[in-house]
């Protein structure tokens, strides 16, 4: 257990956290949300000691161990891949030590009846507990289960890791954290650098973790498929609920509709106070009472509503160029780097409007194809072929380095606005987290992340009718990644999207390509329909019944649960799936009624309908219909829960 006591930090006049307090619990799987300069990253930093807060404290048993993922760095280590994520069983070998020390030590004494003695004596069972929570298996079986779970191959293992590009690398880094075992795991953005395969594999893992987990993520699913409590960080306070990240959300909105009503209710209590006061205070009989319910008045503690920040901005595309029917089109594509073929012969083709998703693990051929497309590589063999009037907007991984650095922020986007979308610029702006003053700041002055998330606002407004994105959202925060969603919904023209974020694919796209080792297989359908037809439950299950021994029989293979029993869970995670698709589903129809709803509200505020009867009549019908539809997604949006809850259970069940 860990204990967070009143903790607070400020920079440069800022209040970033302001007297949090919480306790973090063996098996508790934190999401720490909030948006992009709240303090997350910061408050992983304070929990493992690299920041040190104003006031405040934080307390831990002796022999606390905390393993620590920040959002970039790396194992630059001369060392091979399987050597340096073995360093990971040090605390293992040590514990073993202290062990073996105390058991002499207790062997020397005869004390048997003091303190002291039974101090030692409680001491060495829990050291042979934590052994027994680490020793579960051969050294060399657990790192090949991990590694492999983490999207390495076995001919990598021998492989050195200044070897490994910056995002493998961070894979390392979380091998050693994972293999190690601490009592509290903080990652920060782990899924930035790893694919859908090895997301859903480290989900699988966390969520059987036996000790605490706190992440950062702004990865919708992946917080929902394995925390079970969020904490939210919003202007240096913190709101703390049991619940994963959907429903923390739900939950949080539904505090602050009690939280106004109360509100309402309360200054309707104090005008009617005021009123009564101000009425009788002057006549002789009534004095005395209207004295003391204005003091009654002062010593009344006034509600507040909580800061909460659920806006969605809509932003819709500048109608594009209308095109050819086909855009682009390649045929026996071809591309080799030094001895590695990445691309071997790829038939693939777009048409006007279609949206098509690239996904695979990292190194298949996804960001090599759309540089080919959009004609930043050449191609060893094949054909490439564009059509007619193709106007094509491309986001790079490395796309903020090609902004103007002597621009202003607010210039960067006012320059490519059309006449319609420049009184928006600003709303796009803070859409994108940029607000205030910062709107005023020159691009060279911009963190990678801001220049990453100015460069897509500005894609937006060019005129395009074929956008090819490739992982896009790695510097965004939900919110953020909403409005780029909604957008990319709408827009009409061509798009190939390269992400591993699943709930942001989700319902953009109508075809999704699978890139493999072997070659490119198409499904058409979304992101969900392709994991239905993958069966990506078997990601889960990347254990080491999948590991043979080799030759020297030093790697033991693990016993796999039975025929029957993996078929079950094999159901059971497709149930799941099903379930999480209907839940994000009725949240989407949830978010849009509300906003329609919050529409016509504005609509009765306005003069020139509230003196039109029959205009205020339709609205209130169509409000009425709307509360109705909104009523019966939320009593559904709790059904699929309890239905979700339930198979979880299971789940759980038969994983045991």
């Amino acid at each position: 257990m860990i204990n967070v006591s009143n903790l607070t930090l400020s920079f440069g006049g800022r209040t970033l956290l302001d007297e949090i307090t919480f306790v973090l619990n063996p098996k508790e799987r934190v999401g720490l949300i909030g948006r992009n300069g709240q303090g997350k990253s910061t408050l992983l930093k304070i929990l493992i000691g690299l920041t040190t807060p104003n006031e405040g404290n934080i307390s831990h048993p002796k022999d606390y161990e905390i393993g620590y993922l920040p959002q970039e760095g790396g194992a630059k280590s001369d060392l091979t891949l399987f050597d340096e994520v073995k360093k990971a069983f040090a605390a293992q070998n040590q514990l073993t030590e202290r062990i073996d020390r105390i058991t002499n030590e207790i062997g020397n004494r005869n004390d048997y009846h003091t303190d002291d003695y039974n101090n030692l004596i409680i001491k060495l069972a829990e050291l042979n507990d934590h052994l027994n929570i680490l020793d579960s298996g051969s050294i060399e079986a657990k790192i090949e289960r991990v590694l492999i779970g983490l999207g390495f191959k076995r001919d990598e293992f021998e492989k050195y890791c200044n070897q490994f590009s910056g995002g493998w690398q961070m894979r390392i880094e979380l091998a050693k954290i994972l293999l190690s075992k601490p009592d509290l795991i903080l990652l920060d953005e782990p899924t930035n650098h790893l694919d859908i395969e090895s997301i859903m594999w480290l989900e699988s893992f966390l969520k059987d973790y036996y000790g605490a987990v706190v992440i950062v993520s702004h990865d919708k699913r992946f917080l929902n498929n394995v925390t079970n409590r969020t904490i939210e960080i919003f202007n240096g306070k913190i709101f703390d609920k049991k619940f994963s990240y959907s429903r923390f959300i739900e939950e949080r909105k539904a505090d602050i509709e009690l939280q106004k009503k109360a509100q309402i209710n309360q200054e309707r209590h104090i005008k009617s106070v005021e009123q009564y006061v101000e009425r009788y205070r002057a006549k002789a009989r009534h004095a005395s009472r209207a004295q003391s319910k204005l003091k009654q008045l002062d010593k009344l503690d006034k509600i507040e509503i909580d800061d909460f920040e659920d806006k969605r901005i809509k932003f819709k595309f500048p109608e594009p160029p209308r095109s050819a029917k086909l855009v682009v089109e390649t045929k026996g594509i071809q591309k080799s780097f030094g001895h590695k073929h990445v691309l071997k012969g790829v038939d693939f083709a777009l048409e006007r409007g279609e949206k098509v998703s690239f996904i695979g693990k990292n190194g298949t051929g996804k960001s090599t194809l759309t540089k080919i497309i959009t004609e930043h590589i050449d191609y060893d063999l094949g054909e490439l072929k564009f059509g007619s009037n193709v106007k094509l907007g491309y986001f790079r991984q490395d796309q903020s380095q090609l902004l103007n650095e002597e621009l202003t922020v607010l210039d960067t986007i006012a320059n490519v606005a059309n006449e319609d979308i420049r009184p928006y610029v600003r709303d796009l702006l803070g859409a994108f987290l940029f607000s205030g003053d910062d709107v005023q700041k020159k691009v060279k002055v911009l963190s990678g992340g801001e220049r990453a998330r100015l460069s897509i606002a500005r894609l937006l407004l060019e005129p395009t009718n074929f956008l090819v994105m490739d992982e896009p959202t790695n510097h965004l925060d939900i919110s953020s990644k909403e409005i780029l969603k909604d957008a990319l919904k709408s827009f009409s023209g061509a798009l190939i999207l390269v992400s591993h974020d699943r709930d942001f694919l989700q319902g953009i796209t109508d075809r999704t390509i699978e890139f493999t080792e072997q070659g490119t297989k198409e499904y058409l359908g979304d992101i969900d329909y392709y994991l239905d037809k993958r069966e990506f439950s078997d990601i889960t299950e990347i254990d080491l019944e999948k590991v043979p021994k080799n030759n020297n029989d030093c790697y033991e293979k693990e016993k796999s649960d039975s025929q029957q029993k993996r078929l079950k869970l094999k159901e059971l995670e497709k149930t799941k799936r099903k379930i999480e698709r209907e839940i994000s589903e009725t949240e989407n129809n949830i978010s849009d009624f509300e906003e329609k709803m919050n529409d016509l509200d504005e609509g009765f505020s306005n003069p020139d309908i509230y003196n039109d009867p029959e205009r205020v009549s339709n609205l209130k019908i169509e409000y009425s219909q709307l509360e109705t539809k909104l009523n019966e997604s939320m009593e559904k949006w709790t059904e699929l829960n309890t239905k979700l809850d339930e198979t979880l259970s299971e789940i759980s069940i038969h994983q045991t």
